[in-house]
């Protein structure tokens, strides 16, 4: 070893010694900044917009995956609120590999807990409710049946908007039933307020109006 590299760091001079410090400031700075949260899944941000003169699919697209907290906020205030898209556009929020639809293999044996908003919730609540939905969703809110959760969706429509819960399994009634319990927690709901669980396989055969819940809380 050379005799400048055994010179222990008390013995450097105090320019040396403060450039040091500056150094191994900048670098803790930097690393704070590269480092991001994980979130435990890997979610997929969907985009649909109703043109009529094409087939439903083809109105859907893929917008961009994130796994992080940052990316998460960072497409959040980048992207137009719910509240602002026009009449026939839905935000899907799903667990990446999971397509937003019922003849996703993962989602045609589930169903979802839905919220109706009136019209003039539109500019009052629906913001709100859906970013609660959204941090549940990634904040994996509902403990050991988190992983029965597809993802959220959010519909807007001009007789009322919609935002909904995807779920795995309906039969699995235990992790259903919480995640209602839950859910309508988060959200602030009114004890008073019941909250209905549609199996997609109803709701795919008749209007949504007339489907019937098959669990409440």
């Amino acid at each position: 070893m050379a005799a400048a590299e055994a010179i222990s760091i008390k013995e450097l001079p105090r320019e040396k010694l403060d450039n040091e410090k500056r150094r191994k400031k900048k670098e803790s700075v930097i690393l704070e900044k590269v480092i991001k949260h994980s979130l435990q899944s890997r979610w997929a941000l969907w985009f649909f917009k109703n043109v009529k003169s094409q087939p439903w699919q083809c109105n859907l697209r893929l917008v961009t995956t994130f796994n992080t907290v940052e990316d998460f906020w960072s497409l959040y205030t980048h992207i137009q609120l719910a509240s602002k898209l026009s009449s026939g556009c839905d935000y899907s929020l799903f667990k990446d590999g999971i397509e937003p639809m019922w003849e996703d293999s993962r989602n045609k044996r589930g169903g979802r807990w839905l919220i109706t908003l009136s019209k003039q919730q539109r500019h009052s609540d629906l913001d709100a409710l859906w970013l609660e939905t959204l941090l549940c969703l990634i904040g994996e809110a509902f403990d050991e049946y988190s992983e029965e959760v597809c993802g959220a969706v959010i519909n807007i429509r001009a007789k009322g908007d919609k935002i909904a819960i995807w779920t795995r399994e309906t039969e699995n009634r235990e992790a259903v039933t919480h995640i209602g319990k839950v859910y309508k927690e988060r959200l602030g709901l009114s004890s008073k307020v019941v909250i209905g669980y549609q199996a997609h396989a109803d709701t795919a055969t008749k209007s949504s109006s007339l489907s019937k819940n098959k669990f409440v809380v």
